[in-house]
């Protein structure tokens, strides 16, 4: 299962222990990365945090990585679940579309 997912640090928070945190982050990212589970980390420009693509077997796996992401408890998360995209020809098989209802014309004044 692939996740993306966005996280950007909450800066109100700021202390010694976050910003040991995130020093913290690009090993965990390499540990993450050798096992499979991150395929790739991005930055964010403008923000403060990153886009990360884990491919995880469950979504209980993607909860435990980001519960022991370094950062968590310095971060706001948004998690979102990818699924790969199909062309038409692979969604819809064929008399499975109808035809639209004709539009309507609007009555002139």
């Amino acid at each position: 299962m692939k996740f993306l997912v966005l996280w950007e640090l909450e800066l109100a928070r700021l202390s010694t222990p976050m910003v040991a945190a995130v020093m913290r982050m690009p090993e965990y990212a390499r540990g993450l990365a050798r096992q499979g589970k991150l395929e790739r980390r991005y930055h964010v420009v403008g923000r403060h945090g990153g886009a990360w693509l884990y491919e995880v077997d469950s979504n209980e796996e993607l909860e435990r990585l980001l519960a022991a992401a370094p950062v968590y408890n310095f971060a706001r998360h948004e998690v979102l679940a990818l699924a790969e995209m199909e062309g038409p020809q692979e969604i819809v098989q064929p008399g499975e579309v109808e035809k639209p209802a004709p539009r309507q014309q609007r009555a002139r004044r």
